[in-house]
């Protein structure tokens, strides 16, 4: 059985141009499994977990790179 898809590309675009035509900046963009659009303004949120767990990532990342290599 083929899974119904609950939105499109082309949904979540036209939310995206409507949020910016009313002059907000678009945060992030959510969508649940529903198919339910949710579109946060502002800038991206980051909270300090995810600052360190990027860090984490990005410093155990350059330990392996070879020289001359990011």
């Amino acid at each position: 059985m083929v899974k119904r898809v609950a939105f499109r590309q082309a949904d979540v675009q036209r939310a995206v141009r409507g949020v910016k035509a009313a002059g907000v900046e678009v945060g992030r963009v959510e969508i649940d499994q529903a198919g339910k659009i949710v579109i946060v303004s502002g800038k991206a949120d980051v909270t300090d977990g995810e600052i360190d767990h990027l860090a984490a990532w990005r410093a155990e990342r350059d330990a392996r790179a070879p020289q001359g290599h990011k």
